[in-house]
């Protein structure tokens, strides 16, 4: 799965249980996209970023 190249977040993995109380394996992914950033030096670069960090401002898009 891909992570965040900002703040590194990724899939998380649990166990959901019905209400029966059986147990399956879970796998909680977060909002990450691919987009085209702009870098330091002026330059448009693609990476994953999460949709948290390009809300926050975190990240500029080219």
């Amino acid at each position: 799965m891909a992570k965040c190249a900002i703040c590194e977040k990724g899939a998380h993995f649990g166990i959901s249980v019905s209400h029966s109380h059986r147990r399956s394996n879970k796998m909680w992914k977060s909002n990450i996209k691919s987009v085209k950033v702009k870098t330091d030096n002026g330059n448009a670069k693609k990476m994953y970023v999460c949709t948290s960090c390009l809300r926050s401002g975190k990240v500029e898009r080219a």
